[in-house]
């Protein structure tokens, strides 16, 4: 049972505050939000302070645990307490606490490219209270009653006798109500991490909630064992990019790891890793997950991170590779093969995604014993399947990504030139990418067919063909597949060889100089079906399914035996 006093309501005067921020016993945790308050809303803050109105209450939480925090306040460093100090976190109040310490301090904040300088941040001693005594435009007023409010309270006596005499009462009364003004603050103790930030999220409920990843930076900060999970991220993201692999979220990497630690990976689990535990599993598991993305790239020609059905699909290969260090080889390729393209044509990780990966894990723990794992869901992999369900040519849906990486698989060539073509996570992140082309031109089909659910059938995966910029827009545009190929057939001596690579085996075959649309579909989906049979191990469950499906399936099936 959790020990957490009760929240404690204390007061704090602007010398105590300063002090504890400048010793570095009042911190910033880092996953709050960058300080955004501009120099003009500071000084309005100031100025409610100078009147004695009350700012509202700040939240500390009062802990020895050392969490990653905000290091630096402008060009201000603040230090790092003494190991086993307590340290009070700000889980409220931190726009307003930043602000009157920049303030307070006179720093210099650099942010977007400009700089708030808060040493221009002046008292007007001819103000009356009703008006703005805090100001920051000196123009509309006299010089002779401003002074920076960082000269009020740490300026030598010299400075204060400056200024005429009749001025001297208002500059002790302005400096004594900065000094001795009360700060509310409510205190909480003994509370574990995931306590204090349920309260910040709770208290936060108007913005955007702390993320697993935010808290598990704050929690694995370990300053001697120089373990920094946001940077360590960063370098994990720098790393992967060499292969293009870089977009694999930071929400996969702790899944990983809460998988390789506990088998289980939802965010319960992920909160209460032990920290220890996990800095020290840290170096395997990102061993594991660039050697999947290394796997991935080079065994299933999956080019690059962005063509993957589910990030997620990392996890439980790199739980494979951490138990097994090598290449998989012979029936543990295999079975592998068989488990992702289960996983990505099931969709199986749309929903549920935490709880299945617990389950999936124990079918990667049969295939290292070389045994081949029961699935209970069906894969129909038949030519009709692949026409007349979830077709429709989107780059966010997990099915049409499955079918872009077989695809991407047989390494696509241009069709003018035979040269490869450069697939780019940059490009692949909308249907309208430099690298997407459909094989009949939308513009030659809008004309061509007169089909229900015409845009469907317009905008079919079985149209699209991986291509490069150059020919998508120059050469191609709105001709008829007819035209464009004949041009390209002239200019390409290995065009049929070339046209394979993008499962389009035979010119004549497909319909294209017939502009047979029809044909074309009927003939890519066979296409397609046979290379999705070759990476399916069958179930029994499968069998009944396609032997379900009807004449043509059969007849597709019968030439599915006949592979090449």
């Amino acid at each position: 049972m959790n020990n957490m006093k009760l929240p404690e309501p204390i007061s704090r005067t602007f010398t105590g505050l300063i002090s504890d921020i400048e010793k570095g016993q009042i911190k910033i945790p880092q996953f709050q939000r960058e300080f955004v308050w501009d120099i003009k809303k500071s000084a309005k803050l100031m100025d409610s302070i100078v009147k004695g109105y009350p700012i509202g209450t700040f939240i500390f939480w009062k802990t020895k645990d050392r969490l990653r925090s905000v290091r630096n306040l402008g060009k201000f460093k603040l230090p790092e307490p003494n190991e086993g100090d307590f340290i009070d976190y700000v889980l409220d109040g931190q726009q307003r606490l930043t602000s009157l310490f920049a303030t307070l301090k006179g720093l210099k904040i650099e942010r977007d490219e400009k700089t708030d300088d808060y040493d221009e941040v002046y008292i007007n001693l001819d103000a009356n209270d009703d008006d703005e005594i805090v100001i920051i435009d000196k123009e509309m007023y006299s010089e002779k009653a401003l002074i920076r409010l960082t000269d009020l309270l740490y300026g030598p006596l010299s400075v204060l006798f400056n200024f005429e005499e009749r001025y001297h009462p208002r500059l002790q009364e302005f400096k004594t109500r900065i000094e001795a003004y009360s700060y509310s603050i409510i205190l909480i103790r003994d509370a574990e991490l995931d306590i204090a930030t349920e309260i910040f999220t709770r208290i936060n409920e108007g913005g955007k909630a702390l993320t697993v990843f935010e808290i598990m930076v704050a929690k694995t900060f370990d300053s001697k064992r120089d373990f920094d999970l946001a940077e360590k991220y960063s370098e994990l993201v720098e790393n992967l990019s060499n292969i293009n692999y870089e977009t694999i979220s930071d929400a996969t990497v702790l899944q990983t790891v809460s998988i390789l630690l506990e088998k289980e990976c939802n965010r319960k689990t992920i909160l209460k890793l032990n920290k220890k535990k996990f800095i020290d599993i840290w170096g395997e598991a990102i061993n594991s997950i660039e050697k999947t993305c290394e796997y991935f790239k080079g065994f299933y020609r999956i080019p690059v991170s962005q063509l993957l059905p589910y990030n997620s699909l990392i996890i439980p290969f790199a739980y494979f590779f951490y138990h097994h260090k090598d290449k998989p080889t012979g029936i543990k390729q295999k079975y592998l093969q068989d488990f992702f393209w289960r996983v990505a044509l099931g969709i199986r990780y749309s929903s549920g995604v935490e709880s299945k990966l617990a389950q999936d894990i124990k079918r990667i723990d049969k295939i290292l014993k070389e045994e081949l794992p029961h699935y209970d869901w069906t894969i129909d992999y038949s030519p009709i399947r692949l026409r007349e369900q979830n077709g429709w040519f989107s780059t966010g849906n997990a099915w049409i990504k499955s079918l872009l990486c077989i695809y991407a698989y047989q390494q696509p060539k241009s069709f003018n030139d035979d040269s490869i073509v450069n697939i780019s996570n940059d490009w692949l992140k909308q249907a309208n990418s430099k690298n997407y082309h459909h094989f009949f031109p939308k513009a030659f089909l809008e004309k061509k067919i007169d089909w229900d659910y015409k845009q469907y059938w317009i905008n079919h995966i079985l149209n699209i063909t991986i291509v490069d910029d150059f020919l998508n827009k120059r050469e191609i545009s709105a001709k008829s597949p007819s035209s464009y190929m004949n041009k390209f057939s002239k200019q390409n001596s290995e065009i049929e060889q070339t046209m394979k690579t993008h499962l389009i085996g035979n010119i004549e075959a497909f319909g294209i100089w017939e502009d047979d649309y029809d044909k074309f579909l009927k003939e890519r989906s066979k296409a397609l079906s046979r290379e999705i049979k070759k990476r399916i191990i069958p179930q029994e469950t499968d069998k009944i399914l396609l032997a379900e499906q009807g004449d043509e399936t059969s007849e597709n099936e019968k030439q599915l035996n006949e592979i090449e």
